[in-house]
Parts: structure tokens; C-alpha cells; sequence
């Protein structure tokens, strides 16, 4: 497909037209890396899926497993998810049908925690036990995005303390990356009391939560993207940049591979089936920033 990138020979990698995909990887190598962003999904994007035949946490699981909740509190959360898990990923319902369904979920889950009194004190430890990994070569990643001061714009449907407190403990935490998520509020005892606004969910990640951050308008002159996801809500996540030259989208399809296989390739440039490794973007970024 493209010499230059031998990742995408994997076998994970498919791709509906390989053609174009070459050609925005060719138009975003000659934009060069002073135009170029990445935006990304967090939660099974960035962190991993699965590992050893196990789901890994979600950083929202990350909290409602921990130590901190309820074993009561633990049910509840446990039963939304069961519910409403199964609606975010049908391929049959339309975003206008999941959307109401989503506020509801994430409003419903929020609420349970902060009945929690969770401590701010605790979220560091939360984090420590946790079985949270991020995916395979994300240093090379992280480094490679750092080194060559190119913004790491994080837009997260999780929790956003938990998620960058997994990314400082994995000593990752760069000056070039900026979260836009769910960020708890706490007292001045530091226990939690609510979730600061907009609710973020998987299917409004875009202008709508983004208003009044102003981010993409301080990098206008980042006009290049590689945009990394895991469900169709991802796709809209670079709707904020106001004039996108070249956009590389490069789509995680973790679950439910048959049935979903065939809206991924219609949506993503790039679909990566049960591939836990950051390989085939690392492979990307290796072109774009080789002299």
C-alpha cells in the first residue's frame, strides 16, 4: 500500500480505498509537521480494549470499580452500563436516537457518584490499582507528538481527572497535550459534588461542548490532522478546526467486528480490528517527521 509505512501491511490494518489513504499521507508529509494535530478519543483509543482475553477499564470503569464506591453503588452503575452499552454501539439506531439515551446514561452515572462522596486525595490511588494500560508503543507515541511540538488535543467522553492522571502516572503528561473532558468538582474538603459542564458523551464531540475553549482557534494554522477514534461519535471531533487541509482518520474497531466492520470502513480511512497497539499511527508519524 505505501512503502513508506510498512505498519499498514499488518494484518489488523483494513482500509476501503488505499488509494486515497496514500494520497493523504503523501498531502500531510508535504504540509510538513509545522501544520499538523492530532486529535484523539481517549478511552479505548488511547488506552487499550482488552488484555489477556479481559476488558480493560474505561476510565469511568476505573471509578465505579475502585475501592471508593459502593458495593450498592457498584450494582447500579453496573446495570446502566448493561442497559445502555449495548444502545451506544448499535449499529441499527440513529445518533438522534442514541443521543437523549446518552445524556441520560452519563447523567444517571454521574449523579451515583457524587452520592459517593468520592475524595480528590483518592483518585491518584484509584488510578495505581487499576488495571488501566494504554496502548502498546503509546511512549513512542506520546514522545515522537512532544519532541517535535506537535498538539496533542485529547477529547474525552471519560472522566477527565482519572484520564490524566493515568497518562501523568505513565510519566507521559506533556505540555503539548490539552484535554477537553469530564472534569469533577470538589469541595473545599475535596470531595466530589458535581461534574463541571457541558456533559460531554460519546455523540457530542464536537463544536457544540466546545464553545468558549477557543483551542483549535489559537492552532489555525494547524490545518493537517490525524484524527484517532473508536466509535462513529469520534468522526465528528475535529469539527472545531476551522479550515482542515488534509484530515488522516484512523478508526480503533474493538468490539462486535463483524456486524459494525462495514460502517467503520465507510467512516474511518484507516480501520485497525483488534490491534491493542498504537503501531500503525507510530508508523504514520514516523513518515511525517522523517527528515
Amino acid at each position: 500500500l505505501c512503502p513508506q509505512v510498512p505498519e499498514l501491511g499488518k494484518a489488523t490494518v483494513r482500509i476501503r480505498q488505499p488509494e486515497r489513504v496514500r494520497e493523504i499521507i503523501q498531502a500531510l508529509r508535504e504540509q510538513g509537521v509545522a501544520k499538523l494535530q492530532v486529535i484523539s478519543d481517549f478511552d479505548m483509543t488511547l488506552s487499550r480494549f482488552g488484555c489477556n482475553g479481559r476488558r480493560c477499564p474505561t476510565s469511568h470503569n476505573i471509578l465505579d470499580t475502585s475501592r471508593v464506591i459502593s458495593e450498592d453503588g457498584k450494582k447500579k452503575l453496573k446495570d446502566l452500563l448493561h442497559y445502555y452499552y449495548p444502545i451506544e454501539i448499535d449499529p441499527n439506531r440513529t445518533l438522534e436516537e442514541k443521543r437523549p439515551l446518552m445524556v441520560e446514561w452519563w447523567t444517571k452515572a454521574h449523579e451515583l457518584l457524587v452520592q459517593q462522596k468520592i475524595h480528590k486525595s483518592d483518585i491518584s490511588q484509584i488510578v495505581r490499582e487499576s488495571e488501566a494500560m494504554l496502548r502498546d508503543g503509546f511512549k513512542e507515541f506520546f514522545d515522537q507528538l512532544h519532541k517535535n511540538n506537535i498538539p496533542l488535543f485529547i477529547f474525552s467522553a471519560g472522566v477527565g481527572d482519572i484520564l490524566e492522571e493515568i497518562i501523568r502516572q505513565a510519566n507521559v503528561f506533556y505540555p503539548n497535550v490539552n484535554v477537553v473532558s469530564n472534569y469533577m468538582a470538589f469541595s473545599d474538603e475535596g470531595v466530589l459534588t458535581h461534574f463541571k459542564g457541558p456533559l460531554i458523551h460519546t455523540y457530542n464531540k464536537n463544536n457544540s461542548v466546545l464553545q468558549g475553549t477557543g483551542y483549535f482557534q489559537q492552532l489555525s494554522t494547524r490545518t493537517s490532522i490525524i484524527l484517532l477514534g473508536d466509535s462513529m461519535g469520534d468522526l465528528t471531533m475535529a469539527d472545531g478546526v476551522p479550515s482542515v487541509e488534509n484530515i488522516l482518520k484512523i478508526g480503533f474497531l474493538n468490539d462486535k467486528v463483524e456486524e459494525r466492520r462495514k460502517k467503520y470502513l465507510d467512516s474511518y480511512d484507516i480501520v485497525l480490528e483488534s490491534d491493542e497497539t498504537l503501531d500503525v499511527v507510530n508508523g504514520v508519524l514516523r513518515y511525517l517527521l522523517a527528515e
